[in-house]
């Protein structure tokens, strides 16, 4: 079979996957279907050959499987494979992110740029009306103030008279598309810094908001969010994992507590949100330390523009110019880091229904009874714990098995290996039958 028509199959099974799940009252994303059929395939204990084409069978025992699967309302491992389709679909990195709501703002802004680059305005009424045309796209592109708003807009048009007056408008329309494309977003720029020192020295700021303080209650605050959760997660997998052992030391397990199944992939789905809630946070404390840094920035900035036009009736452009776009670019930074923090909060909010599956089945009241008597261990107290030489693995000892394995001590950058499991160790994890999807 070619790869063409293998894809094709895929697709076809996908399709009738998602079409009984609707039939049976359950709407799937065929994303969602996609990571369960390739779930499925390479479970071994499903017994699926990789290695051969499909039979008939093989693809109504793999439809079978996965609709069972998803239709399961109360799985946590469906809900740790959504929680995974949600984070895949949605997080990225931060210049991906940045790049992405810039792409958007510029294309929502095309329609009035087009509208001022294509103008051909000859009378007195028309140069006016481009005129008004290119403050609104400044005020738009800018962020700062909304161009319906009259004090915004006639502080924003003497921003903009100043460095580019209506008597302008016929060098600017002589230039090529691309020039007065150029030209605008400097203009933009310019106003901008104009505006922000204004607002510094008390003589305007009409509609900006104040982004520095915005964000340095913001971020601790949303700091603080990451962390409660993370505890919070941190205490359910401290005690699955407690229990699961409990269990696999107790002779008699179906009558010793809960369904063993469901607490593994409790585990598992907890292990998972924790990963994605510290990837989240480690990108919160890198806004922090940006705002930091760009706080730093502006108040020189500012100092140096006080500087500049102290006691000044006239600046010469060339001094003065360079410092407004600087100012501009770093209250643009700002902003980027509004915009960012705003995303990673709405990841936060949404991961969180893929977690209450495992809460709602392990309540405080169903779990702390069997957990009578049993010490609930942390992380730390695990790896405390099997630190020394004693507790170290001996790579002889796993020659004769056919697996390849690999060592921190001697395996170069250990560290940055896309590991697949998190906690326990994988060893350990396959002792105790106890697969981890987390991602570290």
């Amino acid at each position: 079979m070619s790869r063409a028509q293998a894809e094709s199959v895929i697709k076809n099974i996908i399709r009738e996957i998602a079409h009984e799940c609707a039939s049976k009252g359950q709407a799937v994303s065929e994303t969602l279907v996609a990571f369960m059929v390739k779930a499925v395939v390479l479970d071994p204990t499903n017994e699926f050959n990789v290695d051969r084409t499909l039979t008939k069978d093989d693809v109504q025992k793999l439809i079978k499987i996965c609709v069972d699967r998803l239709m399961d309302s109360r799985s946590p491992a469906l809900d740790t494979v959504k929680m995974q389709v949600y984070f895949d679909m949605n997080y990225t990195t931060r210049a991906d992110f940045l790049e992405e709501h810039r792409r958007v703002l510029e294309s929502r802004l095309q329609p009035v740029i087009r509208e001022i680059t294509d103008s051909r305005a000859r009378t007195r009424e028309e140069l006016e009306s481009l005129y008004r045309k290119i403050v609104s796209a400044v005020l738009l592109r800018s962020g700062l103030g909304s161009p319906t708003d009259i004090a915004v807009v006639r502080e924003a048009t003497a921003a903009l008279q100043s460095v580019f007056p209506q008597t302008e408008l016929g060098t600017f329309m002589s230039l090529i598309k691309r020039d007065k494309e150029r030209q605008l977003q400097e203009l933009t720029m310019i106003v901008t810094g104009i505006r922000l020192f204004n607002k510094e020295c008390g003589k305007g700021g009409e509609g900006i908001d104040d982004l520095p303080a915005i964000l340095n209650e913001a971020v601790p605050a949303t700091t603080q969010n990451i962390d409660t959760e993370i505890q919070q997660t941190c205490t359910s997998t401290y005690r699955y994992t407690a229990l699961i052992e409990k269990m696999h030391q107790t002779s008699d397990k179906k009558d010793q507590g809960p369904s063993l199944k469901l607490l593994k992939d409790s585990l598992i789905n907890a292990r998972q949100h924790e990963a994605f809630l510290k990837i989240i946070l480690n990108d919160v404390i890198g806004c922090a330390q940006q705002v930091e840094s760009l706080e730093g920035q502006l108040a020189a900035r500012m100092e140096q523009l006080q500087a500049t036009v102290q006691s000044k009736t006239a600046v010469p452009t060339a001094q003065v110019y360079p410092q407004f776009i600087h100012l501009s670019q770093l209250w643009s930074s700002f902003q980027d880091e509004m915009v960012l923090l705003s995303v990673l909060s709405n990841i936060l909010a949404s991961l969180e229904p893929y977690t209450r599956g495992h809460r709602e089945l392990f309540t405080e009241e169903i779990i702390t009874p069997f957990l009578e008597g049993v010490h609930v261990k942390t992380d730390q107290e695990r790896i405390k714990e099997t630190m020394g030489k004693e507790h170290q693995v001996k790579p002889a000892d796993f020659i004769r098995m056919e697996r390849d394995w690999i060592f921190p001590e001697t395996t170069k950058n250990f560290k940055r290996l896309p590991l697949q499991y998190k906690v326990p160790t994988m060893y350990t994890s396959r002792q105790h039958n106890v697969q981890s999807k987390s991602q570290t």
